[in-house]
């Protein structure tokens, strides 16, 4: 299921990355991970922006637009969007959960109707309703999207805020020291059938730091791309002007490593190990 074409409601369905220059962040990606653009289209806001969507055989995988004011987002950053059907009643809900709104909603015509929101702990996230773009059209496999994961200082409540607002259910995996948790949607089928999670699971939860692969410090979301060789990949991110702020590294199933890019924004690489 590495091609997508719908997402339903409750499911992580795109990741952008907002920077001071996005030109600059389209060289660096486009060497990266040979991704492709097209664009750039108009931003919403004031003053106005521009907007790329990176492509990896046709297909739309990632955007990288300017930051703008008012949007409530910091600046190099990834940012993941969750598909609602309506990000106004999405919005009403989070601020319920204990939440907070902190851009938008805000058209982004044709694409689509998002706002930022910061659950409880001070992650930021995007909803997404879609009109001409549902999201991601390619996932789970090199120089696309994997997943995206939450690393926050307090489990209990970012359980209790995600089953409210989208209808996330936790569960614990691995072992007991390792606080790692699935999240899970009912009735949503993702994924590939040879994967060792369950099909529904659509994030991962962590504590801050825990896992090394989305860093230490305030509760946040970091997105994670397949790649065919981390270590390369870390290599070659270093020989653009990027950074690598934790050395490939082996996890359960997976070899990864965090990088920034050249302005700063962080991310994650990694690639399956031996014998998964």
């Amino acid at each position: 299921m590495s091609e997508r074409e719908l997402y339903p409601a409750g499911v992580p369905c795109w990741v952008e990355t907002l920077q001071p220059d996005p030109l600059t962040a389209l060289d660096f990606y486009g060497r990266l991970f040979g991704w492709e653009f097209v664009g750039p289209g108009s931003m919403p806001g004031d003053p106005p922006g521009k907007y790329f969507v990176a492509r990896v055989r046709g297909r739309d995988v990632a955007g990288i637009g300017s930051l703008l004011h008012g949007s409530g987002l910091p600046a190099p950053t990834w940012i993941t969007h969750i598909r609602v059907d309506s990000a106004d009643q999405a919005a009403e809900k989070a601020k319920t959960a204990g939440g907070s709104l902190r851009g938008g909603p805000i058209d982004a015509l044709p694409a689509g109707r998002l706002a930022v929101l910061a659950d409880p702990a001070g992650a930021l996230v995007c909803v997404w309703e879609a009109r001409d773009r549902e999201g991601a059209e390619l996932v789970n496999e090199p120089r696309a999207w994997a997943m995206s994961l939450l690393h926050t200082i307090d489990p209990e409540t970012s359980k209790a805020f995600y089953g409210a607002v989208f209808g996330w259910q936790p569960e614990a995996f691995g072992p007991p020291e390792a606080q790692v948790t699935l999240w899970r949607l009912p009735g949503y089928v993702g994924g590939e059938p040879q994967q060792p999670v369950p099909r529904d699971v659509v994030s991962v939860m962590t504590l801050t730091g825990g896992d090394g692969s989305g860093g230490a410090g305030p509760s946040h979301w970091s997105v994670d791309f397949w790649v065919d060789d981390a270590d390369a990949t870390a290599v070659h991110a270093a020989e653009l002007g990027g950074k690598v702020i934790v050395p490939p590294h082996n996890r359960p199933g997976f070899r990864s490593a965090l990088l920034a890019d050249s302005q700063g924004a962080v991310f994650s690489v990694s690639h399956l190990a031996a014998g998964h």
